[in-house]
């Protein structure tokens, strides 16, 4: 492996992890992000060549310039953030110095800014994209910055005039041309340094929680958050977010039955809206009031009862509106702060109008929380006032007397609320096609167009068709936003919801019950949707599993998971020891043994190697002649008598080939260096033995050359070679 090429790699990897991490933090938007990664995919490919050409000298001053010149701009006249514009800087800042790197001291400024990146990652994300880098970093830092030292000091002492043995000047490319400075071992042993310092930094991770990146008001993320779940929605704009997979929340479900379903419908409320004037509902009411709080547990209708009532833990990513989503019976909440210092929560909660529970998000990293589930499965909301119940019955002014009609007609017969939903619900998911691209969105009468007309849409059509008519028929309704639910991942034991889980659904008020929940769209249509099936969401489910323990374990460990994990430690140390000897499981055992195997096959197969390349070794040394030892001797006396004539053998030139070069030129000392040249290659490659009356002849003539005087040689006033 030539020195060179591997210095380079090795540096080029560092670099792209370092810009990688700051890309995976999410800082960006999708077309910086592109423009990084092009621009660094572009830097890397750049020769060394090209680098060195005389055209390109200043380059990089003139980029760097350009593009400072731009992002001032950028802060002056947009809104652009502050902290937004000194990332995408650092970033071009490297892409700049891979374009134009000229010589070690580039490159050790290159693996700075990687680490730089990488501490700024830490800052901006930390999430499981950052942690791959920080792994990749680990082991390719100390090879690329041993490396960049070793190239350093080479061009280092050629700067300052340093000769080889042979007296002549240092030659830098050849050294990074030669495979000989860099082997396997050497990037083994280098990389194999990662592990100690693996070790003392998750030492040092342990010791020492995190207290909450949000005191650093650095960790915005704005970049993926979600956005929806207003109190506004138009009829005629909603129902793109059904093909979005992007992952929305993680949901662990309690007393889940084996083996678990794929898909589970769970009707996750966010919103909740009463007022609907033919093409637009809001919310009639406007209020924000903070919860009430015991010991951590948030009430909804009634505190919940943490020794008996089911736990329904949920992960939520960022969104704006930071909405609480709860399952159709919920009784409570409790909130678990990721990356928080002290036991008490200290996330702020909000209650709104429709039972609507917002927070007040400390960082942008989203919010996990506990919801306690009643045990009897009754509604979460269970009240509605008199003076309440005129709003949930409230038509729009212009609404068609057909709209009436229909909803009389479907319901004839039938008396109870409860039934009425049903049979409602029913002739809308049976004879009604759901579509995303509705037509009946652009009508000035979206939802008469859509029952009479068109008879598709999406879910919105279906939630608002079954509330309107629910109120035609004197039964109270209000439309809900959330997500219906979610598929199944098999290692992390969650349910996925994806954005493209959005849905809307009707609340249907039944006295003696409370609000119900009722989803008129067809089963198929608002069941949970996964694009992927096969190999690849195997593999979606298996990332997803991991980028949730590595938030929940390494992102989000604070004081708590720390005092659990020493707790955890002394009750297993106190339980051996009561005990008086240390069992293992099984698995357990199993594993110790086949790390051990491991270790000691590794280490026969280190040692095995080892002696064969020493047996190599002995066998090349030993196949060295005494004479052949001798001749190299006396042929390293010859060059350093040719480097004294002024007529050296480059490394490059054989020694017969200069010899001859030095012949056909009819140089003075050409006859005499060629018959002291085919002496040593006799003796070196051809078995001739040399004794010791031979070697004295070889020395008297070599100081005899040294010494000559190439004028008189080529005046022919004295004969320098003699008998052989």
């Amino acid at each position: 492996m030539r020195f060179g090429m591997v210095h380079r790699i090795m540096t080029d990897a560092l670099a792209a992890l370092g810009v990688i991490a700051l890309v995976a933090s999410g800082q960006f938007n999708r077309y910086v992000s592109w423009a990084i990664l092009i621009g660094l995919a572009l830097a890397l490919v750049v020769r060394e060549s090209w680098q060195r050409h005389p055209a390109l000298r200043h380059l990089d001053t003139g980029v760097l310039l350009v593009v400072i010149a731009v992002q001032v701009v950028r802060i002056v006249l947009t809104d652009a953030s502050v902290l937004d514009v000194l990332v995408e800087f650092a970033a071009a800042l490297q892409i700049i110095r891979l374009a134009t790197r000229k010589g070690a001291a580039h490159d050790q400024q290159v693996i700075v800014l990687a680490l730089l990146h990488l501490i700024a990652g830490t800052v901006l994300g930390g999430g499981l994209g950052y942690g791959l880098c920080f792994i990749g970093v680990l082991v390719v830092a100390p090879g690329a910055l041993v490396l960049s030292h070793l190239r350093r000091e080479v061009e280092g002492n050629y700067r300052q005039g340093a000769r080889d043995r042979t007296g002549l000047p240092v030659d830098v490319p050849r050294i990074l041309r030669s495979r000989r400075v860099v082997g396997r071992s050497f990037l083994a042993v280098t990389c194999l340094l990662s592990i100690p310092i693996f070790v003392f930094t998750a030492a040092l991770f342990v010791i020492f929680p995190r207290v909450g990146l949000s005191l650093l008001l650095l960790n915005r993320g704005h970049t993926g958050r979600m956005i929806g779940f207003s109190g506004k929605v138009d009829l005629g704009a909603v129902g793109v977010l059904r093909s979005d997979p992007k992952l929305a929340m993680r949901v662990e479900i309690p007393d889940l039955p084996e083996p678990p379903p794929p898909r589970l419908t769970m009707h996750l409320r966010g919103t909740a809206l009463d007022a609907y004037d033919g093409r637009t509902w809001t919310q009639s009411e406007n209020f924000k009031r903070p919860t009430e709080s015991d010991a951590g547990l948030v009430p909804i209708e009634r505190y919940p009862d943490p020794s008996v009532d089911p736990v329904m833990r949920i992960d939520l990513e960022p969104i704006d509106p930071p909405v609480i989503f709860l399952p159709p019976n919920a009784t409570g909440l409790r909130f678990k702060n990721r990356g928080q210092l002290g036991v008490e929560a200290s996330t702020m909660a909000h209650r709104g109008p429709e039972g609507e529970f917002r927070y007040q998000p400390l960082d942008d990293r989203g919010l996990v929380y506990d919801v306690f589930l009643s045990r009897k499965r009754s509604p979460t909301f269970q009240r509605l006032s008199a003076a309440d119940r005129r709003r949930y019955l409230e038509l729009p002014r212009d609404l068609p007397t057909r709209v009436v009609e229909l909803a009389r007609t479907w319901t004839r017969g039938v008396d109870r609320p409860a039934e009425r939903a049903r049979a409602i619900q029913e002739h809308l998911r049976t004879e009604y096609r759901y579509d995303l691209a509705s037509p009946s969105g652009a009508d000035p009468h979206p939802l008469d167009h859509f029952l009479f007309e068109s008879k598709r849409g999406h879910c919105e059509f279906y939630s608002t068709a079954m509330a309107i008519l629910l109120r035609a028929v004197d039964v109270p309704t209000r439309n809900v936003t959330g997500f219906v639910g979610g598929t199944y991942n098999r290692f992390g034991r969650f349910y996925a919801v994806r954005q493209g889980d959005a849905h809307s659904w009707v609340e249907v008020y039944l006295d003696g019950e409370g609000w119900m929940t009722f989803d008129p769209t067809p089963p198929a249509d608002a069941a949970p949707k996964s694009e992927l099936v096969g190999v690849w969401a195997y593999l979606r489910d298996f990332i997803e599993a991991t980028s949730q323990r590595w938030d929940r374990h390494i992102v989000g460990y604070d004081l708590n998971q720390q005092v659990s994990l020493l707790q955890t430690l002394t009750s297993r140390y106190r339980r051996s020891g009561s005990s008086g000897d240390v069992t293992l499981s099984r698995p357990r055992l199993l594993a110790v043994a086949a790390v051990a195997v491991a270790l000691g096959g590794g280490l026969l197969y280190w040692r095995f190697r080892r002696s064969r390349r020493g047996r190599e070794e002995s066998r090349a040394g030993a196949g060295r002649t005494p004479s052949a030892i001798l001749a190299t001797a006396l042929y390293e006396s010859l060059e350093s008598a040719m480097l004294a004539q002024g007529v050296p053998r480059p490394p490059s030139m054989p020694p017969l080939r200069h010899a001859e070069a030095l012949e056909l030129a009819a140089h003075p000392l050409a006859r005499e260096i060629l018959t002291l040249t085919q002496v040593y290659l006799r003796a070196r490659f051809g078995g001739a033995k040399l004794t010791e009356d031979d070697s004295r002849d070889f020395e008297r003539r070599v100081k005899a050359l040294r010494a000559a005087d190439l004028r008189a040689l080529a005046a022919g006033e004295i004969e320098l070679h003699g008998s052989t």
